[in-house]
């Protein structure tokens, strides 16, 4: 099958990411908010009143959200992964922040011209984070 023709209009009105999700085992909460909220410093934002009988917690990734949802049975994204956009002056200070509290750091320069390093989060699903700017 041949590749689809690029458009300049998105199609179906399709704009982009409003938020990605990644998934926690039950009771994870406040791990998730050790982690994303505190190391990573991601702000926590409020769920809707409809969606926190589910269990997990939202936060702000700039214009875009990152969603730690409860998944039972629950098994980690070790190949799928979010990206998260890091100033280029912050990225080594982040991956020895992150080192220091236990999470692994594995550079990667496969991408020409690209810093980057991926670590995982308190249970085992793959981050990367990939310095912008």
């Amino acid at each position: 099958m041949a590749a689809a023709e690029p458009r300049s209009e998105p199609i179906l009105g399709v704009l982009g990411i409003d938020h990605v999700q990644v998934a926690a085992p039950a009771g994870g909460e406040d791990e998730a908010r050790r982690f994303y909220g505190g190391l990573l410093e991601l702000p926590e934002l409020p769920k809707p009143a409809s969606l926190r009988t589910r269990g997990g917690v939202w936060f702000a990734c700039g214009a875009h959200q990152l969603h730690v949802g409860i998944a039972e049975p629950f098994a980690p994204a070790t190949k799928a992964h979010p990206a998260l956009a890091v100033g280029e002056a912050d990225l080594d200070r982040l991956g020895e922040r992150l080192a220091a509290a236990g999470s692994p750091v594995q550079w990667d320069d496969a991408v020409a011209g690209t810093r980057r390093f991926y670590t995982a989060d308190p249970w085992g699903n793959r981050i990367e984070l990939v310095a912008v700017g």
